[in-house]
């Protein structure tokens, strides 16, 4: 089954690598594990991961160009353990969040099972430029003569 394109309209020009991004969070979430964000401020934003029974070595985050990319796998302590019945499992996993450009990864901290991600969104300045409207005679492009 295809979907339309978000930015299908001739409206956005050059927004194809955006359709790309989302593609590409929507196959690498599979749920696990659960997470929050939330706007703590007007400029920040907290993103808070449910990561029991992970240690601070057992994680990982990284900034890959656009994408925050947390990952996280336990080491198989289960040498010499008997289980019953294992309902808590090693599991890993990879989790991304696509960012905007400017947004700040400001730290990360690990506290009661709970992985918290702060992240900073400057407020962008706004910029006003006047194009001058030239007459009968289009403007040259670089590599023209």
């Amino acid at each position: 089954m295809s979907r339309s394109p978000v930015f299908g309209s001739p409206l956005f020009l050059g927004f194809d690598h955006l359709e790309q991004m989302l593609d590409r969070v929507q196959k690498s979430s599979d749920g696990y594990p659960p997470y929050n964000i939330e706007q703590i401020a007007a400029d920040r934003l907290r993103i808070t991961l449910a990561v029991a029974g992970f240690a601070m070595d057992d994680l990982q985050i990284t900034q890959e160009d656009n994408q925050l990319v947390i990952r996280g796998r336990q080491k198989d302590d289960a040498d010499g353990r008997i289980f019953l019945h294992r309902g808590i499992a090693a599991r890993q996993f990879q989790r991304a969040f696509v960012i905007a450009e400017g947004i700040e990864i400001e730290g990360a901290w690990l506290d009661n099972g709970l992985l918290h991600v702060e992240l900073r969104r400057p407020q962008p300045e706004v910029r006003v430029r006047t194009i001058q409207i030239n007459g009968r005679t289009r403007p040259m492009v670089d590599g023209e003569a």
